[in-house]
């Protein structure tokens, strides 16, 4: 039997608040982890961004600028005062081949990284020990299934 226009209505309001209230948890969940992921970063005097900088290059040394800043979904403009910064701090070093720079890890970056990154995996990594492994499985599939999403 067909709905009634106002019954149809009504039911794609609901569906769009329900989408709504999902897009809305999500963000508040989001900026609430990472306001978490800061403040236990300051330990090491990092911010999250230079944390993100630091496990990036530490995983892979030798990547370019444009690399890094792919793989941080920003433009390298935006990335390039905060490498100076690392630079000038002694955690990275560039070296220009070209038009690219390549960037690696100081010794004094390398400390930190394999101080930092260990305990920030481990701090995340408890953000989600209120689900039970299955709802961690879940949501994982749920957000790889949105993120696919063209």
């Amino acid at each position: 039997m067909a709905q009634p226009n106002g019954e149809k209505t009504q039911h794609m309001k609901g569906v769009q608040k329900t989408g709504l209230l999902i897009w809305f948890r999500l963000a508040r969940v989001y900026n609430h982890q990472l306001r978490k992921s800061a403040d236990h970063l300051k330990k090491w005097h990092l911010s999250v961004s230079q944390f993100d900088v630091l496990a990036q290059i530490g995983s892979k040394e030798g990547l370019t600028q444009k690399q890094l800043a792919d793989r941080l979904f920003v433009t390298q403009g935006n990335i390039t005062q905060l490498l100076d910064k690392m630079a000038a701090q002694g955690l990275i070093a560039k070296t220009k081949e070209g038009r690219c720079n390549y960037l690696f890890l100081t010794p004094k970056g390398r400390e930190l990284y394999l101080e930092v990154v260990p305990k920030q995996e481990q701090f995340q990594s408890e953000q989600f020990d209120a689900l039970t492994d299955d709802e961690k499985h879940q949501l994982l599939k749920l957000l790889r299934k949105l993120d696919r999403q063209k």
